[in-house]
């Protein structure tokens, strides 16, 4: 593929000045790109032109300008979680032929906001526009464990935790144990927890504040969903899946 000159140059000393928010000379950029000052001058006017980048009067450095600031805002505002997600997660139900959700926190409470059927046969009480609770479900431990445990004893003052199976945390001391090995391994196995006969992993959406903003999960019935399948290469598809949709929604952790 061909490059552009002049544009990568131009790209590089945006993200040069990115680094740099007290501004950069003329001379200082020239010689981080190893090119002559007066190649670096006709970058920097164009790129002034535009609006992209300033200068200074007393310093003469040169910083970032708002145009930056305008074409970031009107990305951010266009980032819509299910749009974004959309292809990945039907790459990942595709890949494993079981039922995905795409879900937020809203209240104490996960909502369902996608869902990708398989082509295999499951009976899951799951639509989009339902609600859940947050310590049952894979999705909702995945949130959790992005709270602090002061906000994560709060939803469970206000909610409770009512057993939905046998399996079911209902301890708030065990749980606060399970969101701290969340955190550790990046993702959550619900065991038969939510559902009676459903298995699921699930594993969070970062955005590009580093805030955890959604999550979502692969479910199946616990004869096709057994532990070993998960653990030796569910669980491998559903980080990647979480990485790349992630990445997609600015995240650089």
């Amino acid at each position: 593929m061909a490059i552009i000159q002049s544009v990568e140059r131009s790209l590089i000393i945006l993200e040069k000045l990115s680094k740099n928010p007290k501004g950069m000379g003329i001379t200082e950029l020239a010689n981080q790109l190893d090119i002559a000052k007066s190649t670096t001058h006709r970058l920097l006017t164009t790129l002034m032109n535009k609006g992209f980048v300033i200068q200074d009067e007393e310093t003469k450095n040169y910083t970032l300008g708002m145009k930056i600031i305008e074409l970031s805002s009107l990305m951010l505002e266009d980032m819509n979680i299910r749009s974004i997600a959309k292809k990945d997660l039907e790459e990942l139900g595709q890949k494993i032929n079981e039922v995905v959700h795409l879900c937020i926190h809203e209240n104490g409470e996960v909502v369902y906001i996608d869902k990708f059927e398989s082509d295999q046969t499951i009976r899951m009480h799951s639509k989009i526009g339902n609600r859940g609770m947050m310590h049952s479900t894979g999705v909702g431990k995945v949130i959790l464990s992005g709270m602090t445990d002061e906000q994560v004893r709060n939803i469970i003052t206000a909610k409770g935790m009512p057993a939905k199976t046998h399996r079911t945390i209902t301890d708030e001391e065990i749980l606060i144990k399970r969101l701290n090995k969340i955190r550790e391994l990046g993702y959550e196995i619900d065991d038969i927890e939510n559902e009676d006969g459903i298995r699921c992993v699930a594993a969070p959406i970062y955005d590009y504040r580093g805030k955890m903003i959604a999550a979502f999960s692969v479910s199946g019935p616990e004869n096709r969903m057994r532990l070993e399948r998960i653990k030796s290469e569910l669980v491998d598809l559903v980080l990647e899946t979480s990485k790349n949709i992630s990445w997609k929604m600015g995240y650089t952790g």
